[in-house]
């Protein structure tokens, strides 16, 4: 019997198999090996506790016994039977709606003065970035006392100036702007990305701009913002997450009780009062997993209508 040689796959044919060089398995395991350590901590500190908040969001958990299984009972309640919930929802929404905007706007101002900056650039930047180097509980607490409705420093320069001194943490209407200026001055993680992007805008298309008769204010809307629009993008999706999860300037200033009439109770802030002062955990994994799916929606709603405004360089 006569034995036929191998086919060979034609021009249209798979690829016949490579096998790679020992060089590069040594590369590749020297990575796996690298990044392990990370890979066993994310799973240990953050995947499993996701995994495992998922399944106690249908128990009924206090820590000190076994959970019991009750289905959806926990969401029952939270969306039906808890007006406290829900008011802290409407707490959380407000806030973002105040905070992430002049966020963003103060950031991208202060930014544009920076990348104007000639002389001491390197000081400027420090200094303006130093306080998201400090501690927001330490912050926090130098808030309240400026913010101090019978001698803070802020009021008692609006005494000196026969201007009205708010209640900033005695009255329901001022809590949540208190809380928004004790976090809007922490703007250096996002200053420093717009600062970043300033850099990286062509020179070329504000010479032509100045050669079309534009002046500044109409060079920055047509020349600037679209071409960072981007970056703007991702520094509204960072604020917004960031304030659907605020919790610590609330807590320090307010604690848990969430200030008079509860105008200063976030969502973080009443997951953290049902899981750690009622124990109710698997009522607090609820509350959670569905701040999560918020987040999850709104990040959506934003990349669907940022598809009209954000332009990149490779469309």
């Amino acid at each position: 019997m006569v034995s036929l040689p191998a086919r060979r796959p034609g021009p249209d044919g798979p690829p016949p198999p490579t096998r790679r060089s020992p060089a590069a398995r040594e590369e590749s395991r020297a990575g796996w090996i690298a990044i392990s350590p990370w890979i066993i901590g994310f799973s240990i500190f953050t995947l499993g506790p996701m995994v495992a908040s998922v399944y106690f969001s249908f128990t009924s958990y206090d820590v000190l016994s076994s959970p019991q299984w009750i289905g959806l009972q926990n969401y029952e309640n939270l969306i039906t039977n808890d007006p406290i919930f829900w008011k802290s929802v409407r707490n959380t929404f407000i806030y973002a709606l105040i905070y992430v905007p002049l966020h963003l706007v103060t950031a991208f101002s202060i930014a544009l003065l920076l990348h104007q900056v000639t002389k001491w650039q390197s000081g400027f930047r420090t200094l303006m970035y130093l306080p998201a180097m400090t501690p927001a509980v330490a912050t926090s607490y130098v808030w309240l006392t400026i913010l101090n409705p019978n001698d803070g420093w802020i009021n008692r320069g609006l005494r000196a100036l026969n201007l009205p001194a708010p209640l900033w943490t005695i009255d329901p209407m001022w809590t949540k702007p208190t809380i928004v200026l004790t976090g809007l001055w922490v703007l250096g993680g996002a200053m420093v990305i717009f600062l970043a992007a300033l850099q990286s805008v062509p020179r070329d298309l504000y010479e032509a701009a100045k050669l079309d008769g534009a002046n500044a204010w109409q060079r920055m809307w047509s020349v600037t913002i679209p071409m960072v629009s981007g970056v703007i993008l991702f520094n509204l999706t960072i604020s917004t997450i960031a304030s659907l999860g605020v919790f610590t300037q609330s807590f320090v200033i307010f604690d848990s009780r969430g200030g008079p009439e509860n105008s200063a109770l976030f969502i973080m802030m009443y997951l953290y009062r049902r899981g750690f002062e009622f124990f109710q955990m698997g009522y607090a994994s609820a509350v959670a997993l569905v701040l999560f799916f918020i987040i999850i929606a709104i990040t959506l709603v934003q990349f669907r209508l940022s598809q009209r405004f954000v332009y990149y360089d490779n469309e």
